[in-house]
C-alpha cells in the first residue's frame, strides 16, 4: 500500500507536495454548527477541496482491504434509509439505541487497534499518511488530538470499519436469539417477535463495546427507545405501520401535501420549491402510496412538474 504514489497518479500532483500537503491535512477544515432537530448544535468539520479530493480518493483504496459488515446499512451502494426499516417492518418489538458523538469519539489509536486485531498490515510510514489524510485537528495546535470529522468523505468508511467486530458480535448474539439488527450510523434498531426479548440488549451492547476495545465508544442513554405496535414505531425517520408496511407518517404527509397544494398556485418560492422536489423524491421512494395519493389528489402533470425541477437543476 503506497498512499502517496497512488494520490500522485490521481491527481497528477508532486510526490514532495503531496507530503506536505498530507502533513497538514487534520488543521485544513472550515468549522460551521447546524442546529438538531431537539436540541443544541452539530459540529460540522469539512476539509478543504484539496484534502476533500485526497480523501475520496484514499476511500477508493481503503474499499478494497477494510471490511464493512453487511448489516452497516448506511454509506453503502444499494442500501439506505428504506432498505433499513424493510429489515424490521415485520417484527412487533423494537429497540432502538444510539452511540453518544459518535465520529468524534474515533481517533487514530481506535483505528490503529482495529488493523492490528485485524491483522491488516501496514507499515509506520503508510499509517502515518493515513492517520493525517483521515483526521481532523480540532485545536489546529501542532500537535492536537485528532478526532474522525462529521463532514469528511472518508469518515463513513472508517467509522464501518471500526464497528466491524462490534456488528459482527452483535449479529452473531441476534442471529441465535431471533433478533433483527442493523446500524445505521451511530442509529442501532433491534427488533423481534419474541415479547419481553430485548430487554437485556443494552447491557449486551455496553459488555461487546468493552469487550471489543471500544472503550471511546459509548451509549447516548437518552435515545435508548423501546416500543412495539401499540405505539408509533420509526427507524431513521421511516415509519413502520402495523400492517407491515413502511411510511413517512402522517404528520409529514399533511406538511408535504400542504406544499403541493401552495406549488399549484404558484405561491410558494424557489428555495422552497426546490426544497419540496427533494422531500418529495425521497418520500415517494419510500412511500408508493402516498406518491399515488398525491397523484390522485393534485394530478399526475403537476407532480411531474415539481419532480422536474430536480432535473432541470441538475
Amino acid at each position: 500500500m503506497k498512499i502517496v504514489e497512488f494520490l500522485s497518479n490521481k491527481t497528477g500532483k508532486n510526490i514532495q507536495a503531496l507530503i506536505r500537503l498530507i502533513d497538514q491535512a487534520p488543521r485544513m477544515y472550515k468549522v460551521y454548527k447546524i442546529p438538531k432537530r431537539s436540541v443544541g448544535f452539530r459540529v460540522i468539520a469539512q476539509p478543504s477541496k484539496e484534502i476533500k479530493e485526497l480523501q475520496r480518493f484514499t476511500v477508493e483504496m481503503l474499499e478494497k482491504i477494510l471490511p464493512v459488515h453487511e448489516k452497516a446499512m448506511a454509506y453503502q451502494k444499494g442500501k439506505d434509509i428504506r432498505s433499513n426499516a424493510l429489515l424490521h417492518v415485520k417484527n412487533d418489538y423494537i429497540l432502538k439505541m444510539d452511540f453518544e458523538d459518535f465520529f468524534n469519539s474515533i481517533n487514530p489509536e481506535v483505528f490503529h487497534k482495529s488493523l492490528e486485531i485485524d491483522e491488516i498490515s501496514i507499515n509506520n510510514t503508510e499509517l502515518y499518511f493515513l492517520t493525517r489524510l483521515l483526521f481532523w485537528n480540532p485545536s489546529k495546535r501542532k500537535n492536537g488530538k485528532l478526532i474522525l470529522s462529521v463532514g469528511a468523505p472518508s469518515s463513513p468508511i472508517i467509522s464501518n470499519y471500526i464497528m466491524h467486530r462490534f456488528d459482527c458480535a452483535i449479529e452473531e448474539f441476534c442471529n441465535s436469539n431471533a433478533i433483527m439488527y442493523s446500524r445505521y450510523a451511530d442509529d442501532m434498531t433491534f427488533s423481534t417477535s419474541k415479547k419481553n426479548h430485548l430487554f437485556s440488549i443494552p447491557e449486551i451492547v455496553r459488555k461487546t463495546l468493552r469487550n471489543k476495545y471500544y472503550k471511546r465508544i459509548s451509549i447516548k442513554q437518552s435515545k435508548t427507545i423501546f416500543s412495539s405496535k401499540a405505539h408509533n414505531r420509526h427507524i431513521t425517520g421511516v415509519t413502520l405501520n402495523n400492517e407491515g408496511k413502511i411510511s413517512i407518517g402522517r404528520s409529514r404527509k399533511r406538511m408535504l401535501s400542504s406544499l403541493i397544494f401552495k406549488a399549484s398556485k404558484n405561491a410558494i418560492d424557489d428555495e422552497s420549491l426546490s426544497s419540496l422536489t427533494g422531500q418529495l423524491g425521497q418520500a415517494f421512494y419510500i412511500d408508493n402510496f402516498f406518491k399515488e395519493s398525491m397523484i390522485k389528489k393534485y394530478g399526475e402533470s403537476l407532480i411531474k412538474s415539481i419532480l422536474g425541477k430536480k432535473n432541470e437543476k441538475a
